[in-house]
């Protein structure tokens, strides 16, 4: 496998890299385990001190960064800015709140002493992927460096340039080198490092099939991993909702970054009487979108990320639409260089259909009518699986039965399903399990320690880095 910048705009391959040799891995995977030993003691005060510098180096640099991921991964050039910027509010959000929500928490047990104290792990890997080069990458490893852990990144093979960029991010802030490495290995060599005993935890954004991959290894090494995994989210419209902003939010909740994102609407589930003119509206709105060269301002949808991800799309669409689903627009590759797909609709698939229960990884939109209530439950359930959901109801009794009944990590009513450092993000199902971000997020990268003292003791003895 090619570790290679290969333009989605152009087809052209840009740049090349070498995977690291057998003992180049060795030495990156011993100096992260020699840097642990001594940054694990670094204080809060120093680690949040670095963070922030990181934080304004993403803000200062977001034009080239922005740049980079735009060549490598094709998204259009002011959303990859603002995914520089945006990464710069994980790294402030656990400058502030990472002493906070790592401090040691008393526990009340029969007049004896006892705490939970939170402790880092060590080295953990993150095989991240390339949709979101910065963000997804930054997002595990604000809160694994403030918290006294070390990372090894596995970015994906065709963004590299983003990934030697985040390195030099993190030195130039100050943390010691080692403290966040990249890793150019092939495929082959991810279990090698999972199964390396320096290596404490491990941490995935990626395919169900890699989810599966990965999960096995790790549970094989019985190591500590998070697994962030596919969607196949529902967008419902119920008949209170403002029809008007549905459809606005909705063309951008299937288009966002090309729509190449776990998170994105993929399935739009709306009642039967206002189906028709949300189809109509939704359609119309979806073929006004520019589809063209990602640096180019005007242009909304960029073109997919690799030629074999533009031909597996295709593919469902046309399986789809074999099994009886109707199409109402795009359905088929732009043709001449780069891989451009154009906005595609589809409605009424039925039940076998690629476009009913699978994940389409790209600007590709699904129909479907709900007779009421509870079948917009069941159609927005009736997939493997499980990361977020986006509701549109102004009636309270509605908002809750979603909230209740929809099998899913996060349900936003009335907004965009979007990441935010400050929301745990993640999902059930064949959508993985754990969180990032948020609380939750910082504390699935530490040991929590139980500790118990009987007899007097006075006070817990606090620890070196908790917060007072």
């Amino acid at each position: 496998m090619a570790i290679a910048t290969i333009s989605p705009t152009t087809g052209k391959t840009l740049r090349t890299f070498d995977a690291l040799s057998s003992e180049e891995l060795e030495r990156k995977l011993q100096r992260a385990a020699d840097t642990f030993r001594t940054y694990r003691e670094t204080s809060f005060a120093d680690r949040a001190r670095w963070m922030r510098r990181a934080a304004e180096i993403l803000e200062m640099e977001a034009d080239r960064f922005g740049r980079l991921m735009t060549e490598e991964m094709g998204k259009p050039l002011e959303a990859a800015k603002a995914e520089s910027i945006k990464s710069a509010t994980a790294c402030r959000y656990y400058v502030t709140r990472a002493e906070k929500l790592l401090r040691d928490v008393p526990i009340d047990v029969d007049g004896d002493t006892a705490f939970v104290r939170y402790q880092p792990l060590g080295a953990v890997l993150a095989i991240m992927p390339w949709n979101f080069p910065f963000w997804q990458v930054v997002r595990f490893a604000a809160p694994a460096l403030m918290a006294g852990n070390v990372g090894l990144l596995k970015h994906a093979s065709n963004v590299p340039q983003c990934a030697l960029a985040l390195e030099e991010v993190f030195l130039n802030a100050g943390f010691p080198e080692g403290a966040f490495q990249s890793l150019f290995i092939e495929t082959s060599e991810v279990n090698r490092v999972i199964e390396d005993p320096r290596v404490k935890a491990v941490t995935l954004t990626g395919s169900e099939g890699a989810g599966r991959a990965v999960g096995a290894a790790a549970g094989k090494a019985i190591k500590k991993v998070v697994l962030e995994l596919g969607g196949s989210d529902p967008f419902i419209v119920m008949p209170s909702a403002d029809l008007d902003k549905a459809v606005e939010t909705a063309v951008s909740a299937r288009l966002i970054n090309n729509g190449q994102s776990c998170i994105a609407a993929k399935r739009f589930i709306i009642a039967e009487p206002i189906a028709k003119e949300f189809e109509r509206r939704f359609v119309e709105r979806m073929k006004s979108m520019v589809v063209g060269d990602p640096m180019d301002p005007k242009t909304d949808v960029g073109p997919l990320a690799t030629p074999g991800i533009l031909e597996g799309l295709h593919a469902q669409v046309q399986q789809s639409v074999k099994a009886g689903t109707r199409l109402l627009l795009g359905g088929k590759p732009q043709g001449g260089p780069g891989n451009f797909y154009p906005p595609t609709v589809l409605a009424d698939p039925p039940p076998q259909a690629p476009a009913f229960h699978d994940e389409l990884f790209g600007p590709v939109a699904t129909l479907l009518r709900a007779r009421d209530l509870e079948h917009a439950v069941a159609l927005a359930n009736a997939t493997p699986f499980g990361l977020g959901a986006s509701v549109w109801t102004q009636d309270a009794a509605e908002q809750r039965r979603f909230i209740d009944g929809i099998e899913a990590g996060m349900v936003f009513v009335n907004a965009l399903v979007a990441s935010d450092a400050r929301l745990p993000f993640g999902g059930v199902k064949h959508s993985g399990h754990g969180r990032e971000l948020a609380d939750l997020g910082i504390r699935e990268f530490v040991n929590a320690k139980t500790v118990r003292i009987s007899g007097p003791s006075g006070a817990p003895p606090p620890s070196k880095h908790a917060g007072e």
